[in-house]
């Protein structure tokens, strides 16, 4: 089932989801588990990564730039003996302005309706100020949570254990793992752990479901993602990106999209453009790359750059471009 079939049928079963779901695992074991597990973490501290590298599938976007991800991404991962319902969330801090209290809401959200929190933190830098503001919400609600200590590739191997004794002590942990999100050390330790805390109970979506989010939130996110890494300083931050037209020729295997990449002002818009347009042809063309291996067909992007000034303290703004 390709991308395009799997959210046709992902919408017709929710729709029909109390006689569908019966049917889902006819034969499904007593011992079969299921839940929703929410990745919460600091920014930057390798959420997406980890998403990715769990599910086995590029599902949400990486850069090395902090507060990547701004919405929350839901990814399935399931097998003949458990369903896991991932949920990434943006980086929790200090925030400030709208747009980065949209995306803290947004993580938050999530963390009393969930079956498990995984707390990500980084082997190198668990003195973040960004970490005591995790603990803090995570005290705030009864979710069993996780400690999963990430990049343990860059440091020793006896500076994990006074990391992890120190966290434990401020928060009830039901256990710790640590792993590298990047190599995939430590990952099946992890899954494991998981499923052990997770209650048993059937599917919520069909066995081939990869997400819930249309794929013209992921093409926007590949174009964000371009930007994020060719781009620099506040240019980044400035940018939003949504996708006007996804125009489909199954004639052709053709896919014809049209997107506007947002900025704030007149200087930042000259940068995404670059001299001579080369630029905004070099984010189109790894955003073209990207998106074909994601849809399964040949894509005809084309982007438009325009100005909406402040966007990112306006609340209309941020309700248009999906973040409130």
């Amino acid at each position: 089932m390709g991308h395009r079939e799997m959210q046709l049928y992902f919408k017709y079963s929710m729709l029909y989801a109390p006689c569908h779901l019966k049917n889902v695992r006819a034969e499904m074991q007593d011992d079969f588990k299921s839940g929703f597990v929410s990745i919460i973490g600091a920014p930057n501290v390798g959420k997406s990564t980890l998403l990715n590298r769990l599910i086995g599938e590029k599902i949400a976007i990486i850069s090395p730039k902090p507060q990547t991800t701004r919405n929350r991404i839901l990814a399935v991962k399931t097998t003949p003996k458990y369903q896991m319902v991932f949920l990434d969330t943006p980086g929790i801090h200090q925030a400030r302005g709208k747009l980065n209290l949209a995306m803290v809401r947004t993580a938050l959200a999530t963390l009393s309706t969930v079956d498990l929190i995984l707390f990500l933190l980084e082997a190198q830098s668990p003195g973040n100020q960004s970490n005591q503001t995790v603990l803090e919400a995570l005290q705030s609600v009864d979710t069993q949570s996780l400690l999963v200590v990430n990049k343990i590739d860059l440091v020793p191997e006896i500076s994990l254990s006074p990391v992890i004794d120190k966290f434990e002590s401020l928060h009830k942990f039901k256990g710790s793992v640590c792993i590298s999100a990047l190599h995939g050390l430590g990952i099946d330790d992890l899954l494991a752990k998981i499923v052990s805390l997770l209650p048993t109970g059937p599917a919520y979506y069909p066995e081939d479901t990869l997400t819930d989010l249309p794929e013209r939130f992921f093409c926007a996110e590949i174009i964000r993602e371009k930007i994020l890494n060719l781009t620099s300083e506040e240019i980044p931050y400035a940018v939003a990106v949504t996708v006007n037209s996804f125009k489909e020729d199954e004639q052709k295997n053709l896919i014809r999209i049209q997107a506007d990449i947002h900025v704030e002002r007149p200087s930042q818009k000259g940068i995404i453009i670059g001299k001579g347009g080369a630029m905004l042809r070099e984010i189109g063309k790894q955003a073209r790359l990207d998106m074909e291996k994601f849809l399964g067909a040949r894509v005809f992007l084309e982007l438009w750059v325009r100005i909406q000034k402040k966007w990112r303290k306006d609340p209309r703004a941020l309700k248009e471009f999906g973040y409130q």
